[in-house]
Parts: C-alpha cells; sequence; structure tokens
C-alpha cells in the first residue's frame, strides 16, 4: 500500500493547493469520486483496453449524483488519463488529512453494537474532544461483534470500551 500512497500524494497535495478557496466542497466531490473509484466493475471497466478514456470520464461523471464542477472534471479527466484511477480513494483520504491538518481537526469512526441517537452522538463526540485533545469528525459504523460499548478510532489511536474487549482482557488474565 505504501506505493499506492505515493502515487496518491503528488495528486492530493495538487488538489489541496487548487481547492483552497473550496476545501469542503472539493472535500464533498473527491469523497463521490472516491466510492465510485473504488467500485470494482468499474476498475475492470477501466481496466479494458479497448474503452477509452472519455468512456471511463462519461461512465464516472454520469454515476455521480452531484453535478460536478469544472475543477472536478478536469481532475477526474487528470487522474483517469494518467492511469491512476484506483488510486482515487486513497487521494481522497490523503486531500481528507490535508484538509483536516489545517483545520486542526481529525477523522473518528465510533464503533458501536447499537444505533446512537444524535444526543448521544453528540456527548460521546464532546468526550472524546476532551479526551484526544482536538475537534473530532465522528463517523458511527455499526459493528455487532462488540456486544456492548463502543471502540473508537481515530487516526492511529484506539480507545476500546466494548464488551468484547473487556472479555478479552478477562480471557487474558485467566489463562495466564
Amino acid at each position: 500500500m505504501a506505493e499506492l500512497a505515493t502515487i496518491a500524494r503528488p495528486y492530493a497535495e495538487a488538489l489541496f493547493k487548487s481547492a483552497r478557496a473550496d476545501l469542503n466542497g472539493a472535500a464533498a466531490w473527491v469523497e463521490e469520486l472516491a466510492v465510485i473509484a473504488g467500485d470494482a466493475g468499474l476498475q475492470q471497466f477501466a481496466g479494458n483496453p479497448k474503452i477509452t478514456t472519455n468512456q471511463v470520464f462519461d461512465l464516472i461523471s454520469g454515476i455521480a449524483k452531484t453535478a460536478l464542477p469544472e475543477q472536478a472534471k478536469n481532475f477526474l479527466r487528470t487522474v483517469i488519463e494518467n492511469g491512476r484511477l484506483n488510486a482515487l480513494p486513497e487521494i481522497a483520504a490523503q486531500f481528507r488529512a490535508l484538509k483536516n491538518a489545517q483545520g486542526g481537526s481529525s477523522d473518528a469512526v465510533v464503533y458501536s453494537a447499537f444505533p446512537v441517537d444524535g444526543a448521544a452522538l453528540a456527548d460521546v463526540s464532546a468526550a472524546l474532544e476532551k479526551r484526544f485533545g482536538r475537534k473530532l469528525n465522528v463517523k458511527v459504523e455499526l459493528d455487532a461483534d462488540l456486544i456492548g460499548g463502543i471502540r473508537v478510532v481515530v487516526g492511529d489511536e484506539v480507545l476500546d470500551t466494548s464488551v468484547k474487549a473487556r472479555l478479552e482482557q478477562m480471557k487474558v488474565a485467566l489463562t495466564a
């Protein structure tokens, strides 16, 4: 994966520099393009030597739910013409990291065994921001394997207060 990260870095940096006027807008369309480009069927279609870059561009821009601004179209054309469509999800991730670094925030994923309502998420978010000492962009994902509690991932830091983790700790203590 280091190779993909190396390929994606110049694209993410160039996009970040060119989109300084509207980072949030650029983040929205680059995320959408990354989701589309991550599809295995699309990758296979784009990898077909009989398919032109214009056909790939038309397909992706047709799938996009929002109308792409001219900057997005130019960026997408450049990525496709250079054969880097497979790097688009990594480009989006690096762009998001650059955007977060400028704003002094980080992405946080809260894994929960059950759906979290808005009020509880606000409380958890406030506690996590205090714990990690920075503004967090919190996203919730369901993981029934946790049994209960939550598991939080912020960058390379993990805070695991799930029932599953506690049971694992008890298992290790009992078998040691």
